[in-house]
């Protein structure tokens, strides 16, 4: 269901923080960036929040079922990894198109994005990022070899550098698009999630006034998830024996990304829930130093954005929960 709000500031919402059934911990809410919004999830629920190019604010908020984080299957070790990414391609694809189609003016509103073309166009694009950075960082190691011939019979050294390359990649990559002016605007409401999501944690009023003196860097961001993927990546692809023919090595870096997802996720989420100990600080401090290339800092009108998302997404899980 959808519906459209004029732009008002919202006004106070009433943040004695949602808790757990446990009557422990805030409800974990998480969310995602989209074209000229913000998603965020609940574990029973998802909204989404996109400004128009006229300026009114349009949601879209539905309740979660096989996805929802209170299923069997999310009490498991390394399985609920790899749900959690099939849950974050799932609902990020329909976030996006709903906000690919919000702002599309009146003449083009006739040319609506089919969810079809847009889990296509998702599909090439993950299909090219296990390329770039799974399998090019490989046959760059392997082109090395007729330089640096030790990389033929140190297995350690080869998935070293294998790994370096991909992490440089990566890194090269998130520069680059960084520099795209509609990928700017992108950037700007990672930065207005982060910064609503922590002034929830906190227990503050969720208005735009409070929400803006918090941080844009949040330690369980997907920018975080991606660079502890690439760590793991190296560690375990220096398992596979190096004798191997090259074949089941290319084989090696598509089979694995589902054990290397599930293991990236049981990190992130032990890091999140020890992040205030000085060590864990100490750890995370990478992950947060690379969201300053994908988190910045956003305007009022944004984080009115995100904040009409998040009050929607917790109202949806007093009622489901």
């Amino acid at each position: 269901m959808s519906l459209g709000r004029n732009i008002p500031p919202p006004g106070p919402f009433s943040c004695s923080r949602i808790l757990s059934p446990k009557e422990k911990d805030p409800i974990r809410v998480g969310g995602q960036a989209v074209i000229e919004g913000v998603m965020m999830r609940s574990p029973h629920a998802m909204a989404i929040a996109v400004r128009k190019p006229h300026g009114e604010i349009m949601i879209k908020k539905e309740r979660l079922t096989f996805f929802s984080e209170t299923s069997w299957l999310n009490k498991i070790p390394l399985v609920r990894g790899i749900l959690m990414l099939v849950s974050a391609l799932s609902l990020g694809i329909r976030a996006l198109h709903f906000s690919a189609n919000q702002v599309l003016s009146e003449e083009e509103s006739q040319k609506e994005i089919t969810p079809w073309a847009m889990s296509l166009t998702l599909i090439l694009a993950l299909g090219f990022g296990i390329f770039l950075f799974f399998l090019v960082p490989l046959f760059l190691t392997k082109g090395l070899k007729w330089c640096f011939p030790i990389l033929s019979s140190s297995g350690i050294l080869f998935n070293v550098v294998d790994g370096l390359f991909r992490l440089a990649i990566f890194l090269l990559y998130i520069r680059i698009i960084s520099l795209l002016k509609e990928i700017e605007r992108v950037f700007q409401y990672h930065g207005a999630e982060h910064k609503s999501i922590f002034a929830y944690e906190a227990g503050e009023p969720l208005r735009v006034e409070q929400v803006k003196s918090f941080s844009c860097l949040h330690p369980r961001c997907g920018t975080n998830f991606l660079l502890i993927v690439m760590v793991v990546s190296i560690l375990l692809f220096a398992l596979i024996p190096h004798q191997l023919p090259f074949e089941y090595k290319v084989a090696s870096r598509v089979v694995f990304i589902p054990l290397i997802a599930g293991l990236s996720y049981e990190i992130i989420r032990f890091a999140d829930r020890k992040r205030n100990q000085r060590g864990m600080q100490f750890l995370i401090q990478p992950g947060l130093w690379l969201q300053k290339l994908t988190a910045r800092e956003p305007t009022e009108p944004q984080i009115e954005v995100a904040l009409a998302a998040l009050q929607e997404v917790l109202e949806m899980e007093k009622k489901y929960s």
